[in-house]
Order: structure tokens, then sequence, then C-alpha cells
């Protein structure tokens, strides 16, 4: 009878995951529809691209560019949305000379000494060209100045994220939004990782690649087999759930059968993360993966901007984390994996199948961080075989802060964690953003290693 009761139920908490994603891509068709004559990179291919727009953020179309390089001369021009993309065949440097004719009337470049500008173009990516217009200024700004065109200035990283110049509360405002999109999308992986723990113990090393796994096979579905972004979102999750279920089956379950110790274990995801990243590598390259090649839309909500896919992913992420939050605290099955984590024996005592919970949990943890990976991947407008492995750190910093097994700690870690990281740049270079995440996991395990939602536990 417990059987019977409980399949639905895990049937229900993977089918509210799947639907989630559907809501992802209210953006989705959009881009597919745009991505007419756009430039997709690939093997054989790079790509040279921007978004130029009139002083007043209107979209400057018509605008005629001429990309001359290794490859030869292409000429493109921008669309409706004043998007344009110019495709190449070969690496090297490439000169991109805008045609100042074929300005709006009235409009005029910013900064006329950086036009023709000189980019570095490599296959398999991705490279912008910046043309901000306005008025000529004395001193001529920075690329970054413009943030309309930071959409394709930097493959992996977050879109509208502001990593140079002076003090500002605009760039306040902004980098603090973005460290709560991040530390939300973080917490999608953490909150499986600390449920993992919580229940068995093990401190899952090779976590990232769940991270990474949801990342390529959105990137596969769409780049490779052409299919919607939120197909793609689907089967990803789908994928991580399933390497969940056939981790647990083929190798943990059975180590625990076999009484193997958690650090056993724990030096057993170490060698499987190693494992699946050099696998990833081999099979998709060591260059950056973008899930969506087109320009992203962009949204001004006062002295913040972000992309349309920021927002979609943020309101997803806020739905995914409610529902397991219900499913923790609201269902059956939620109070059974509370009382598996808190203390196994006393609930298997009780009549709760202690492995079945364990499975379920591997299944859920791994789900969300495929569909982690997907939003990540959107979020820093690229992804590649070592993304998640770069990730752990600041999961496990996560998990730390917020208290070790603690699902709803390491959502509040995952946010701290993620507001961190952001506002650093305010003061750090961005190349060193993330060491602030390993300086927080040193303070909390000298001042309160249990964590901010952790019990303090007497030890001898």
């Amino acid at each position: 009878m417990r059987t019977a009761a409980t399949v639905p139920r895990i049937v229900s908490a993977l089918s509210l995951l799947v639907l989630a994603v559907v809501v992802l891509l209210l953006s989705g068709p959009r881009a597919q529809a745009s991505a007419t004559g756009v430039c997709v990179p690939d093997a054989a291919t790079g790509c040279v691209n921007g978004t130029i727009s009139t002083a007043d953020r209107a979209p400057a179309a018509g605008v005629a560019l001429e990309v001359t390089g290794p490859g030869g001369t292409v000429s493109t021009s921008t669309d409706a949305q004043g998007r344009w993309s110019a495709a190449v065949t070969k690496a090297g440097q490439y000169t991109v000379t805008l045609d100042v004719d074929t300005l709006p009337s009235g409009e005029q470049l910013r900064d006329p000494e950086a036009n023709p500008r000189t980019v570095t173009v490599a296959l398999s990516s991705s490279t912008g060209a910046l043309f901000p217009l306005g008025p000529p200024t004395a001193s001529a700004p920075e690329p970054s100045a413009a943030p309309e065109d930071q959409a394709t200035a930097e493959v992996g990283a977050p879109v509208g994220s502001s990593t140079s110049g002076s003090f500002t509360w605009s760039r306040v405002a902004q980098q603090s939004v973005n460290g709560v999109v991040f530390g939300l999308l973080l917490a999608l992986a953490s909150v499986g990782l600390s449920l993992i723990y919580g229940t068995t113990g093990l401190s899952n090393f090779a976590h990232g690649e769940q991270v990474t796994l949801g990342a390529i096979a959105a990137y596969v579905g769409c780049q490779l087999l052409h299919l919607p972004l939120v197909v793609s979102g689907v089967i990803a999750v789908l994928i991580g759930a399933a390497s969940g279920w056939v981790q647990d089956t083929g190798l943990w379950h059975q180590l625990r059968r076999r009484r193997v110790g958690t650090t056993q274990q724990m030096i057993v995801t170490i060698g499987l993360s190693m494992a699946l990243q050099y696998t990833y590598q081999f099979f998709l390259g060591g260059g950056q993966l973008r899930i969506v090649t087109t320009n992203p839309t962009m949204l001004t909500l006062g002295p913040v901007r972000m992309t349309v896919t920021s927002l979609v992913s943020l309101l997803l992420a806020v739905a995914v984390l409610g529902a397991v939050a219900y499913f923790l605290l609201g269902t059956r099955i939620g109070r059974a994996t509370r009382a598996v984590s808190d203390n196994p024996a006393l609930a298997s005592a009780s009549g709760i199948t202690v492995e079945r919970i364990i499975r379920l949990v591997w299944v859920l943890g791994a789900a969300l961080a495929a569909l982690g990976g997907v939003l990540m991947g959107l979020y820093l407008n690229a992804t590649n075989w070592n993304m998640g492995g770069a990730l752990l750190l600041l999961m496990f910093a996560a998990v730390t802060l917020g208290g070790l097994g603690q699902a709803f700690g390491a959502l509040a870690g995952s946010i701290v964690i993620g507001l961190v990281v952001e506002m650093s740049n305010l003061i750090i270079p961005s190349d060193m953003r993330y060491a602030g995440a390993l300086l927080i996991l040193i303070l909390v395990l000298l001042l309160r290693p249990q964590g901010i939602l952790g019990r303090a536990e007497r030890i001898g």
C-alpha cells in the first residue's frame, strides 16, 4: 500500500519540474523565430555580432557593417531590432567597420576614433564588436559603457553585469540584482547537494558535473539537434533525473549495501567528477558553448538592466524552489525525507523505506542540478566542460554557510554567496570574484561551523 501511494507522489514531483521548465522560454520561441540569418558558431564557424541602439535606446535598423580578416570580407547590416552578425570561417584578427552614412538621421558614433574596431575571433565562439551611439565624449569610453551591447561583449559572463568603472549607486543596484539572480540559480543546484548530504552523509564532489550535464544537454538539443529551447530544457531535466537514478542504482546503493564508508564514497565522487569532466571535454571540446546564440532582448527597470531570459529564469527558479519547499513541508513523502535526514535508523524503525527515499533524493537532486545548469548556462551566456566544476566551490560554500544537510539553509547560503560574488565586482577584478566564496567558507568553518540554520552538536 505504501508503494502505491509513493509512486504518484514521485511522478508528481518530477512532473512539476518538467512543467516548470516549460515556462522558461516565454522568450524562447521568439529567439528561435528571429534566428533566421543569424550566425551560429560551430567547429568551422566563428561569429562576430553586436547590437546597435540610438542615443534614446531605440533599435538602429539598416546600419551597414563590413568585417574583414583572414577569412575574407563579410558585409552585413542591422535588423529591425538593431542586431547584426557575420560568420567567418578562419580564426584570427578581424577589422569591423561601420558605415556612418547608414546611421539613422541625427545619430553619430559616441567614439568616432573607435571605428573601425579590431576583434579577435575564434571558431566555435562568438565575439562582440560594440559601436555605442550618442554625443561624442571628451574621452573615449570603454566598450562596456554601453549596457545594451554587453549582451554580446563577453561570453561566459552575466549579461548586464558591470565589472569596471567608478562606484555609483546604479552599479550597486545592478550588481545587487545580478547577485540575487545568480544566488537563486545557484540554489537550484545547492539544494540538491544539501539533500543528498542530509540523507546519506555523502559530500558529492561530482554534483557539479550534474550541473554541466544539464547545460550541455540543452546545448546539444538547441544547437546540434535544432530543437526549441523549451524542448531542450525539458529533455535536459529528464536526462539529469535519469542520471541520478542510474548513479544511485548502479553505484551508490551498491556501495551502501556493502557498508562502504562515506569517506571512501567521497573519494569515489572525486574520481567520478574527473572522469565526467574529461568525457565532456573529449566529446565537446574545451571552448565556450552557447545554448542560445541570438542576441538577448534587454529590459530596463529603473537603473537595472537585465535580459528577458534572466527575468524568466529568476521567476522559474523562485517557482521551483517554492515547489521544493512545499514538497518537503507539505507532503507525506517530503516529511519522510526530512525524517531520514534527521535520523535514518529511527525513520526506518518507523516504517519508512530509507533506501527508497534516498533513491528519490538522488533523482530530485540531479534534476534540480540539471535545471540549474540550463538556467546558469543562459545567465552566463555560455557553458563549457568545466562549468559545474567551477561552481562546485560556490555550492559547497553555500551549503556550509546555510548548514550542512539543511535544504532551506542551502537556499539562504546561496543567496548570500550570489550577492558576495556579484557585489565583489565593485571593488576587485572580475577574475577574482569567486575568491570571496572561499573566504566565506573559511570564516564559517572557524566561527560558526553549523552554519546559519544548522544546529550545534556536541562532540565527545
